[in-house]
């Protein structure tokens, strides 16, 4: 996967434009609300959705595979905060702990085995009442089903790109241990691309009370 990332960023490109996704704005306001303080965000990729937050005055941490990408958080977005260079697949990187975890369009590229280690070393960087926030592709998507499928709901939907497709059994299956509160649909519009139809997700919120 590492090497799907950075030819992703290798010629500096911003694929999915500069403003925040829907599920960051979201989620930006309930960690203001729940009076959060410092904020996580694995595969922060290049800043994009860590912007916003870093703006209303959350302290960011982030996690990102690709070189090229961290160099285009800091120089396109201008983020002066620590981002951990590897994968996800290696967490944990510090031995802090978060009030939020926040993880955009990430968990479903993952192996199921993956997945299972990823949510369970963010749960173990949540301080108690902490939240995570997961924003998971939906079976509902239109690319669901395309390309080769690899086990069940999951897809090899181009070269190199191997995707797990979440519905409401599967979000349980994966998050009901990790202090699972609520999931719903959203539509995720492709927001520097007019024509394009929204990516069908699921936005899934967990809360850490021990």
């Amino acid at each position: 996967m590492k090497n799907f990332w950075e030819s992703m960023f290798k010629e500096e490109k911003t694929t999915w434009g500069f403003e925040p996704s829907d599920s960051a704005i979201l989620s930006k306001d309930f960690f203001l609300k729940m009076h959060a303080k410092e904020i996580l965000i694995p595969g922060i990729g290049y800043g994009r959705n860590a912007k916003i937050f870093s703006e209303h005055g959350l302290n960011v941490t982030g996690i990102e595979i690709s070189k090229t990408a961290i160099d285009l958080a800091k120089r396109t977005n201008g983020l002066d905060i620590k981002i951990h260079n590897g994968s996800v697949t290696e967490m944990p990187f510090d031995t802090k702990m978060y009030d939020g975890i926040f993880c955009y369009a990430l968990i479903h590229l993952l192996s199921q085995n993956e997945r299972k280690k990823f949510v369970k070393d963010c749960f173990r960087q949540l301080k108690p009442n902490g939240h995570m926030i997961f924003t998971v592709v939906s079976k509902k998507a239109s690319m669901y089903g395309n390309g080769k499928q690899l086990s069940k709901d999951r897809y090899e939907v181009m070269d190199g790109l191997n995707v797990f497709f979440y519905n409401s059994d599967s979000v349980k299956q994966e998050f009901e241990k990790y202090g699972l509160v609520e999931f719903f649909e959203i539509d995720e519009p492709i927001k520097h691309m007019e024509n394009e139809p929204p990516l069908k997700c699921i936005l899934v919120k967990c809360k850490r009370t021990d």
